[in-house]
């Protein structure tokens, strides 16, 4: 099955050792297809996921949300992910009818 629409997120993972942090920034997708959304390691049916926010931190990304029958999920973005909450809103709209 084609994708309908991808937001680029990514996941920090801090690691301490001894005197020094490293941060490693790990790119990844979230694909939305007619009938689910895929993470890396989660996929969610469209019927699962009742909606989906977005809050700025700085000047430059924030968090998304994706609010779920099993809770609330965070990715860190770096773009407006408005245009694939939009094409969701769409998809779940055409699924009602």
């Amino acid at each position: 099955m084609e994708h309908i629409a991808v937001l680029p997120y990514y996941r920090v993972q801090r690691e301490v050792t001894g005197l020094t942090q490293e941060i490693e920034m790990n790119a990844r997708t979230m694909t939305l297809y007619s009938d689910r959304i895929v993470t890396r390691y989660r996929e969610f049916l469209i019927t699962e996921v009742f909606d989906m926010s977005f809050r700025r931190m700085g000047d430059k990304g924030g968090f998304f949300y994706l609010h779920t029958s099993t809770g609330v999920y965070p990715y860190m973005v770096e773009i407006d992910p408005g245009p694939f909450m939009q094409t969701f809103h769409q998809v779940a709209i055409a699924r009602l009818k």
